[in-house]
């Protein structure tokens, strides 16, 4: 997997379900063509359900379905498929409402909704969590229904959401701007189907959910008249230009952290405070050093052997990388016979090429492993609980889609979302925003997120940072997933009033 590839990819307790088909869900549905891939969406589901979490036996419903996009002409240009969960017997217009989405760009939504916050989860073994065929479907303790409505939307082009004219989805669809349209687009009409106006409203986004949601927010705002409430960010990639560290000693300076904590919890001695001094190290001592000429001689020796004993890695690979380990080469991630993967630098399966290998054919766990399990997973739950057949296969990661994605527009770099979110801020006194990183993810680092969080002039008290024990998905470990979920609530209770 090339580096391009890994930073763009960047993502009663027994439930009954008593599917009730809908035949209308929304007007215009007919003028959709009979043919294509869209054809093969069936019409809505309907369910009935119960869960137990956060002390509570909650009555819900789960609509999966579809709402039509239009071009600028009024006709049909998509289908976006959505799964939403609604508590029963609530008031909606005091009851908070969260709109999800994954990233890549190019994932589907299975890894939210399956992993963090919906009313199932997707089980991975403890004794080896990496391991997805032994993975199962059950209950969610940590579900976030009691706090918050939920809205899991699948970008056109992921999952079961369709582009009627596939020729034309590159151009409609697959670019920063007018993807956040889409998204923007297809939330107010769940809105306005679902009488949904006065609830407070939430984006929630990951990976590049993170641009994502921004954009999001803006096009809501700017676009369809409707001012969000809370956006959160779940590993968040919000400028990518620190997402690259080659010739580029920022990107370093923001993956050095993560190196070090991953080895602080290897070796036990994993604490805020550790991490901290790890943090103010990098942006301080490391990142003068670096980005000055490269030290010589008896210099070197003692900068590469202090990185090495604070990072871990074998000495003769940061004197190799001139103290600036890549985090997605192979031989930055492999040692003693086992290969650390990209998403958690933490976790690791045995190296099948100690001998070395091209970076760009170096396997990464997640993506291409367990992680995987979502996909199949996330298709047998929305056909056999939710009443949701179809013949299409969920699409839980289009490379293609990946690919075809246009970061900029006439020139400009609209990666950088810091311009939108500091305007946004001073616009909207209510607007909070909450961010959850893991200290292992090498992906989209922690320390992105927290100096961005420290260079926003106005609004930076309503901006949250929350660290916790896990990677890039660091909801798969069960005790984050559970700190992600506590924190989180409050957040809603503190924000929705």
């Amino acid at each position: 997997m090339s580096r391009k590839t890994v930073i763009a990819a960047l993502l009663a307790s027994a439930c009954f379900a008593l599917p009730l088909t809908v035949q209308a869900a929304e007007a215009g549905k007919n003028e959709i063509s009979k043919e294509g891939l869209a054809a093969l969406l069936p019409t809505d589901s309907i369910t009935k359900h119960h869960l137990t979490a956060g002390g509570a036996n909650i009555a819900y419903t789960a609509h999966a379905g579809t709402v039509t996009l239009r071009d600028k002409e009024g006709k049909p240009s998509a289908k976006v498929f959505y799964v939403a969960y609604t508590k029963d017997g609530t008031s909606s217009r005091e009851r908070p409402v969260s709109f999800f989405f994954n990233g890549g760009p190019g994932a589907g939504t299975a890894y939210l909704n399956l992993g963090a916050a919906g009313p199932r989860i997707l089980q991975f073994p403890a004794d080896h969590p990496e391991d997805g065929a032994r993975a199962h479907l059950a209950d969610n303790p940590d579900s976030w229904l009691p706090a918050t409505d939920m809205v899991f939307i699948d970008a056109v082009g992921t999952g079961y959401s369709q582009p009627l004219d596939p020729k034309k989805a590159a151009e409609a669809f697959y670019s920063v701007t007018k993807d956040g349209a889409a998204f923007a687009k297809a939330i107010a009409l769940w809105i306005n189907e679902n009488g949904r106006q006065a609830s407070p409203h939430y984006l929630v986004g990951e990976s590049y959910g993170g641009i994502r949601s921004v954009q999001v927010a803006d096009a809501l705002q700017q676009q369809q008249n409707l001012i969000v409430n809370g956006i959160v960010m779940i590993s968040p990639a919000i400028q990518m230009q620190f997402l690259d560290n080659t010739n580029n000693p920022m990107a370093s300076a923001m993956a050095l952290p993560t190196f070090i904590a991953s080895h602080l919890s290897q070796t036990g001695k994993l604490t805020p405070q550790a991490v901290d001094e790890a943090y103010h190290y990098a942006l301080g001592p490391y990142l003068t050093t670096i980005a000055n000429a490269p030290p010589k001689g008896d210099d070197a020796r003692k900068f590469y052997t202090d990185l090495a004993a604070r990072t871990g890695l074998p000495v003769e690979i940061i004197t190799k990388e001139m103290g600036e380990p890549n985090p997605f080469a192979h031989d930055v991630r492999s040692r003693d016979g086992r290969l650390y993967g990209i998403y958690d630098f933490t976790q690791s399966i045995p190296d099948p090429y100690a001998d070395g290998i091209d970076n760009s054919q170096s396997p990464e766990l997640t993506l291409s492993g367990f992680g995987r399990a979502y996909g199949s997973a996330y298709s047998g739950y929305l056909a056999n609980e939710l009443g949701y057949k179809t013949e299409l296969t969920y699409d839980l990661l289009n490379m293609e889609v990946n690919s075809a994605w246009k970061f900029t527009s006439s020139g400009s770099q609209l990666t950088d979302q810091v311009g939108i979110l500091r305007k946004m801020l001073a616009l909207d006194p209510s607007l909070h925003i909450f961010i959850a990183n893991g200290y292992f993810d090498m992906a989209c680092p922690f320390g992105t997120t927290r100096w961005t969080k420290d260079h926003i002039p106005v609004g930076a008290d309503r901006i949250s940072l929350h660290l916790y024990e896990g990677g890039h998905m660091l909801y798969t470990r069960p005790a984050s997933r559970a700190a992600l979920t506590r924190d989180v609530s409050t957040f809603y209770n503190d924000t929705s009033r």
